[in-house]
């Protein structure tokens, strides 16, 4: 018979809300706000995986190079990333309908401006504001969620999340060919426009009210958090990009001496903007470990597979594309299943078996022969799809319910920022190996990921030891 998770510990938690206390908002205005939350999420992650696909043909419209064309995706990346949890930490002061509204009207406004640019400057500025309000949207939607949703439909409305996503990452090279098969580049970011306004006026009548923590808000640390996460982008970027290993490292350290401040001035703060407090919740800590190794394994096989498939087995870009399909369109299916498990079974047990999955198709990806067929190859992708949707749903769910309903735009924040240092670590280790041992580098990735997914499954499986499933405060 199903369980309970013993890791879910709302009743333990001196300040955390009890089931009955978060009963959800009532039908219909439920469908309204999960509507506005799914759409708010689908234009930031479709965004940006059509700016990736029709980076080309934007640089040769705007007569750009291509190294200088990268500050599209770039402007993007840095802002969404540095405005993360400094706009959580904002949600749980003034609300997170209000930072969500304002992030999803700056987004579509912002869209607008992308389309109407005409030099490369003026697209990166613009999508340097798409950026803030795309952080404005992705910081506080698992956190609305929660507030949608009742404690006991928590896991199906991180799963309709999480189930989202995956549809917007596989069908945004898809989305991005049909527009610019009948319309010119400036019609990808104007399509947003009109989804934009639709989505601020249904979420003004159905996105619900938050309690709010009393704590002032702390700007010096949104600063140091800036300067943190700015420094780490630049210093991959250019590792990525064959910038002076010296110039790197300079940046590396840079980072990790100004983060060693701010984690000490996060260590005072009563509501931190880096949220060291739920840290001091073990499943909490557990599950933000899980993820950060989860997307580096990701990152790490989705940035060398292409490699693989086409320098190795010597596949077509439209080959490849379709082979690398079956892994986001089997989490549309597994997301769902999962987050239905996860209302019933502990999120430790349901990750450390997705991760197990995961590991075993990345092992399997790794050891392809010289030849393999489009099945072979295939149902490997599927199999880490499986595995990987298993893990998601409910490990996302655990981070939002194990974390007091105050703080819950503290748990949404770091819920994106895991994912976002995943994939960053990803990236740094790919153009790392890819330095190292370029003849074998797709493969050696690939082992990698298989290490890291490894380590993601051990450590999800530790929250089913009772001692890491009740919560300290720190």
């Amino acid at each position: 018979m199903p369980t309970t998770s013993t890791t879910s510990p709302a009743s333990t938690h001196p300040n955390h809300a009890t089931a009955e206390a978060e009963p959800g908002l009532p039908f219909p205005q439920r469908y309204h706000a999960i509507i506005v939350v799914a759409l708010g999420i689908t234009l930031a992650v479709l965004d940006g995986a059509i700016a990736n696909v029709a980076l080309p043909t934007i640089a040769r419209n705007l007569n750009a190079s291509a190294a200088s064309s990268i500050w599209i995706v770039n402007a993007y990346q840095l802002s969404v990333t540095i405005s993360l949890l400094p706009l959580a930490s904002l949600g749980d002061r003034i609300g997170y309908r209000r930072v969500y509204l304002w992030g999803l009207a700056l987004f579509t406004v912002a869209s607008l401006g992308c389309a109407l640019a005409t030099s490369l400057p003026a697209l990166a500025i613009a999508r340097m504001v798409q950026g803030f309000g795309g952080a404005g949207i992705m910081s506080v939607n698992t956190a609305l969620v929660r507030m949608i949703y009742p404690r006991s439909k928590l896991g199906r409305g991180v799963a309709i999340n999480a189930m989202v996503v995956a549809i917007a990452s596989a069908v945004g090279p898809t989305v991005a060919s049909g527009v610019l098969s009948v319309a010119s580049w400036p019609w990808l970011f104007a399509i947003n426009v009109p989804i934009g306004i639709a989505a601020c006026v249904l979420g003004m009548r159905a996105l619900p009210f938050n309690p709010r923590h009393p704590a002032p808000y702390d700007y010096w640390s949104a600063v140091l958090n800036a300067l943190v996460f700015g420094l780490l982008i630049f210093a991959v970027d250019g590792l990525g990009h064959g910038e002076r290993r010296a110039w790197v490292a300079a940046e590396f350290v840079a980072a990790l001496v100004i983060g060693w401040f701010f984690v000490r001035r996060q260590l005072s703060q009563p509501a931190p903007l880096l949220p060291v407090d739920l840290l001091g919740i073990p499943v909490f800590a557990l599950s933000v470990g899980t993820s950060i190794c989860t997307f580096c394994a990701q990152t790490l096989a989705f940035v060398a597979l292409p490699f693989l498939m086409q320098d190795t087995f010597g596949l077509s870009q439209v080959q490849t594309g379709l082979l690398m399909t079956p892994w986001p369109l089997v989490i549309i299916g597994a997301a769902p299943l999962a987050g239905w498990l996860s209302d019933h079974y502990p999120a430790g047990l349901l990750g450390g078996i997705g991760l197990a999955l995961f590991t075993l198709g990345l092992v399997l990806l790794a050891t392809l022969g010289a030849h393999p067929s489009a099945f072979d190859i295939g149902w490997r992708m599927a199999l880490c799809g499986v595995g990987f949707g298993t893990f998601q749903s409910p490990n996302n769910r655990l981070m939002l319910s194990s974390a007091p309903r105050e703080r819950s735009g503290g748990a949404s924040g770091m819920l994106s920022t895991a994912r976002l240092s995943g994939q960053t670590l990803g990236a740094a280790l790919v153009a790392l190996i890819f330095g190292v041992a370029p003849e074998h580098g797709p493969t050696a990735a690939l082992y990698v990921a298989t290490v890291f997914a490894a380590v993601a499954a051990v450590i999800s499986t530790l929250r089913l030891v009772p001692a890491n499933s009740a919560p300290t405060r720190m």
